[in-house]
């Protein structure tokens, strides 16, 4: 737990595993969920010094006719060039953890005990050791391929390479405090959300109450 009393949670997954899924469950039961693509969309918005610098390196073909950045070609890209793949994380994710830390910030200020950082590449990018605990969004890595083919519409190689461009699904769930399993029906991905939870929220309160004495 952080200086500002705040404890933190990661939310993780591998790519097409329900991690939106888990974090929708989440909000119904009043979660705060700092989702971090939603900010690389933020801090990449017309005007914006990334987005400059994003068309510099790969050119007006990675723009929108509105000016916007168009993300799956942004994603082509990187999800077959490791070196690029860097350097766009070293220009994204310093700006994207400094917006997550003021919505963190701004949560704590208003009497939250805990929030969770949805975060796609946690262990990769070393989100990890900014945080209290992770949890996995689990599913086999067959039922990835199928979902993304389902989903994206992908051919085999783009799926290969995304998949690949991620640590293992079995590495995340082996170091995962928490390990959310959504192979199986909604309902059973549900009934897991709400015990681990519950077990989280009830761990916090109880340390509060040792703290005050």
């Amino acid at each position: 737990m952080s200086r500002d009393g705040l404890y933190r949670v990661g939310l993780t997954g591998g790519i097409a595993s329900g991690k939106s899924t888990v974090a929708n469950m989440l909000r119904e039961l009043g979660a705060v969920i700092i989702d971090t693509d939603a900010i690389a969309r933020e801090v990449t918005l017309p005007g914006s010094l990334a987005l400059r610098e994003l068309s510099d390196r790969y050119g007006p073909e990675i723009l929108n006719e509105d000016g916007s950045l168009r993300r799956d070609a942004v994603g082509r890209i990187v999800f077959t060039d490791p070196t690029e793949r860097k350097w766009l994380e070293k220009l994204l994710h310093p700006l994207i953890r400094e917006r997550a830390e003021q919505l963190a910030a701004a949560a704590a200020a208003t009497g939250h005990r805990f929030v969770f950082f949805d975060v796609p590449l946690l262990y990769e990018t070393g989100w990890n050791a900014w945080v209290d605990e992770v949890w996995t969004v689990y599913v086999p890595v067959e039922a990835q391929r199928q979902r993304l083919q389902r989903r994206d519409g992908h051919s085999e190689p783009e799926i290969a390479a995304r998949i690949a461009s991620q640590w293992p699904i079995d590495e995340k769930a082996g170091r995962a405090d928490v390990v959310i399993d959504n192979s199986g029906s909604p309902s059973q991905t549900r009934q897991q959300v709400e015990t681990a939870w519950k077990r989280l929220a009830e761990r916090l309160a109880n340390r509060t109450q040792e703290e005050s004495f």
